[in-house]
């Protein structure tokens, strides 16, 4: 096959059969994040370079293999996010946000770019939902950010996920703990991959989320950061979990969360699921205290997390959840001749002003191939209009699903149109009951 027709490697085409899921699970999305006071904000596709190697840290998979950066005809260096964080934090930063009321509360839907194998769940084109809360320092605002994350997926109607939580504490108190790591890892630098003796002397904390299976195995014995937390750290973290367990939320402490970005500071968390193997995380994120001062911005203390939405549709198909099914066609009216297609339009216009998904023939077929149309797109209802049709002002409505038909007046067709889906509606219900 050429080129031309197909799709990038690592990249995905949502198609009409399954888009409406997606605009369900976005939907749902956005709505509980209103819950919470979240509301929506919309940033670039692509950022000044030095945005993300401020920001995420210069040692981490992503900066160091899987950013897609390039020259733009200025010779400035421009990059794709591969996240959503650095480019808001941005955008508040430069907007005024950050020195309006605090905290700002921020949600968003977007695509994020990055090099790497694609596999289930993964893709080097992705879309992230998150949210970012500037300004919040108390352990309770990292409770609402989980709560909001949890009764996200629960109203999506996820299973079966769970949460891990762990404090990869302050700069201060991550100094004794670095001084441990390379103590631990320099008696193994014979065997670690390249990119981990590199990050030993500068960031030993991003050989614990290096993906090589030789690594990680050697990570999974190395010290945990919860032994080398400092007072406040500590103490920050025993309230998160009394905010967690007063909204009855579960969850488990894992130690050997560190998250993939440089920005996180002391609590960090995920949801995990079983449903899509090996890349288990479905939604991450924690603190990042001092990542807006970092940019530029005043000192003030943020956290968030993101959750991507292609793993997400895959654990719901996975676990069989139940979605939405796609919109049908209310009405498919069909005309038999120019005089019939006029009045076609003219009752189509009428219709969708008032709300109504009314399609009418726009290939010029005959009465059987246009009926079969209308089975094909699911149209409840179906009209045919001819002469006959228009001269009376009477033609019959027919019930798609029961094969039923009724006699109706034309030009009360949206009077009729409305009752008959009504009755419709009323015995769905009672077929429930």
């Amino acid at each position: 096959m050429a080129e031309i027709n197909r799709a990038i490697k690592g990249t995905n085409d949502i198609l009409p059969s399954e888009s409406h899921e997606w605009q369900f699970v976005e939907q749902k999305m956005l709505e509980t994040a209103s819950l919470y006071g979240f509301k929506e904000i919309r940033v670039p596709v692509f950022e000044h370079t030095e945005v993300f190697l401020r920001s995420v840290g210069d040692t981490t998979d992503v900066v160091q293999k899987e950013m897609y950066t390039f020259d733009d005809k200025g010779g400035r260096s421009i990059t794709l996010r591969p996240e959503l964080t650095a480019g808001v934090i941005r955008s508040a930063i430069e907007k005024g946000l950050v020195n309006g009321a605090l905290p700002v509360k921020v949600c968003y839907i977007g695509g994020c770019y990055r090099y790497e194998k694609p596999q289930a769940g993964r893709l080097r084109e992705f879309h992230q939902f998150g949210v970012e809360c500037i300004g919040a320092a108390e352990p309770n605002a990292d409770a609402e950010v989980i709560a909001l994350a949890r009764q996200l997926l629960d109203s999506i109607g996820v299973k079966k996920i769970a949460l891990e939580i762990n404090s990869i504490g302050c700069l201060e108190c991550r100094k004794e703990y670095h001084k441990a790591l390379k103590e631990y890892f320099s008696q193994n630098t014979d065997k670690l991959c390249g990119t981990c003796n590199e990050r030993l002397d500068r960031n030993p904390m991003r050989i614990l989320d290096c993906k090589s299976p030789i690594c990680s195995e050697i990570a999974a014995k190395a010290p945990v950061v919860l032994d080398y937390l400092c007072d406040d750290c500590r103490e920050h973290f025993e309230k998160v979990k009394g905010y967690l367990k007063a909204q009855n939320i579960e969850f488990t402490v894992n130690p050997h969360i560190v998250r993939g970005l440089d920005y996180y500071t002391r609590t960090v968390f995920e949801f995990v699921s079983g449903d899509i193997g090996a890349q288990s995380t479905v939604c991450g994120g924690g603190r990042y205290d001092g990542l807006v001062s970092q940019m530029g911005g005043p000192t003030v203390a943020s956290l968030g997390f993101g959750m991507g939405i292609e793993r997400l549709m895959l654990v719901l198909k996975n676990q069989g959840a139940e979605l939405p099914e796609a919109p049908k066609t209310d009405l498919y009216i069909v005309p038999m001749g120019e005089k019939a297609l006029l009045k076609a339009t003219e009752l189509c216009a009428l219709l969708r002003r008032e709300g109504y998904k009314v399609q009418t023939d726009i290939c010029a077929r005959g009465i059987k191939a246009q009926m079969k149309y209308a089975d094909k797109i699911g149209a409840k209802f179906t009209v045919v209009l001819g002469d006959n049709e228009i001269e009376t002002g009477k033609a019959r409505l027919k019930d798609m699903a029961e094969g039923t038909e009724r006699e109706i007046k034309v030009d009360e067709l949206l009077d009729e149109l409305g009752e008959a889906i009504r009755e419709q509606i009323f015995k769905s219900i009672a077929e429930i009951m």
